[in-house]
């Protein structure tokens, strides 16, 4: 059941990336106090520390959020600074209250059980009726706890540090993780003029274009999400035999499990952005998945050693949110919200999420459902 009481107090909303700002814009529409908490000194601070060729795989007009379109000046594939300059631009035009350098540490129940207090830098203890987090599904950058990793001879970093591949010319690079962002990463090392460049897989990923015919991925994505699994799959499967090529004889088997089998376990297919033809042409080359660090040397799961100069592991991210409200019980095994938009756990009303499920449909597009959802149940 909506709750149609608007909050005496501001509802809070932690986060100032594109879920935040489009909760604090429909909210504000609907005439409702929406203050906005960024622990950094800006909007939209995950997008700033992107990979510099980074653009977004939805188009420009299913990512827009309520109230502004995107420019057509920025293409129909928007890059990483046009996202940023959008999102700078959404705030100034919605008239956002924003409040930067204030991390929210700890969310909890109000007096009596009622309401909520955010527990925040400075001291603040800032009491409301509603809150709604929105921190963000790239939060907390992830490296798995490989065996030896810590006496590597080599260079480690996360793909959160990636920019450009400048600093890796010539050199000898591994990057762990066949997801998009490991993937495109691979890529740009290959183009950028990386010595050796191979990517790390542990499962085969799902590989679709981009756009086939002018058609994108992403609309076909919304089409599909709400018909049977088995049948999604197999349109899938026929689809990348008649668009994909078998990339087997370089060590990329087609997987063996369908596409959206995969998508609603959290594995979003790979979106090809130049990564099919480094494979083919050699500048990329698949091989086993890391099991841990041996000196100088990369332990693979087939056994082999490599000794790559620098390992970039594009591994993911993890929510962060069990300091935040683990205690509340409304997250899940994986540290993940068990509702998101406009629901809510029984027995915690006013706590809302939004952003932290990565959809085949596109997360900008289910962000901007969200903010509506989410404010039309706050709103009387």
């Amino acid at each position: 059941m909506a709750d149609t009481t608007t909050p005496a107090s501001p509802v809070y909303v932690i986060g100032a990336g594109p879920g935040g700002l489009a909760v604090a814009a429909e909210l504000r529409a609907r005439g409702v106090r929406a203050v906005v908490l960024e622990k950094s000194d800006a909007v939209a601070a995950s997008w700033r520390r992107h990979y510099d060729r980074l653009h977004l795989h939805t188009t420009r007009r299913l990512s827009a959020l309520p109230g502004l379109r995107m420019p057509r000046r920025f293409g129909r594939w928007v890059s990483r600074d046009d996202v940023v300059r959008y999102l700078e631009k959404y705030a100034d035009v919605h008239e956002l209250e924003i409040v930067t350098g204030v991390e929210v540490d700890r969310v909890e129940r109000g007096p009596g059980g009622e309401g909520w207090v955010l527990y925040a830098t400075g001291g603040r203890r800032l009491s409301t009726q509603a809150v709604v987090v929105a921190t963000g599904f790239n939060h907390t950058p992830y490296v798995p706890a490989w065996p030896g990793a810590e006496s590597y001879e080599g260079e480690l970093l996360h793909a959160g540090q990636y920019r450009n591949p400048a600093p890796f010319a010539g050199r000898d690079v591994l990057v762990v993780g066949a997801g998009n962002t490991g993937a495109e990463i691979a890529a740009d090392l290959a183009e950028g003029g990386a010595g050796r460049v191979r990517l790390a897989v542990r499962t085969p990923p799902h590989i679709v274009r981009r756009s086939t015919a002018g058609w994108p991925a992403q609309a076909t994505g919304i089409l599909v999400r709400r018909l049977p699994v088995r049948l999604v799959d197999a349109a899938a499967s026929l689809t990348a035999r008649l668009s994909v090529p078998d990339l087997s004889a370089h060590g990329l088997p087609r997987p063996a499990k369908g596409l959206y089998s995969r998508a609603r376990e959290g594995a979003i297919p790979v979106q090809d952005v130049g990564l099919i033809e480094a494979v083919r042409g050699g500048r990329v080359e698949p091989v086993a998945a890391v099991e841990s660090f041996d000196g100088a040397k990369v332990v693979l799961a087939d056994g082999t050693r490599v000794s790559p100069e620098v390992v970039i592991a594009a591994t993911g991210y993890r929510r962060g949110l069990e300091g935040l409200v683990g205690h509340l019980g409304v997250l899940d095994a994986r540290g993940r919200p068990r509702v998101r938009g406009a629901r809510t756990v029984p027995g915690v009303a006013g706590l809302y999420f939004t952003g932290f499920t990565n959809p085949i449909s596109g997360m900008l597009r289910e962000l901007r459902l969200d903010a509506t959802r989410i404010a039309r149940t706050l709103t009387p």
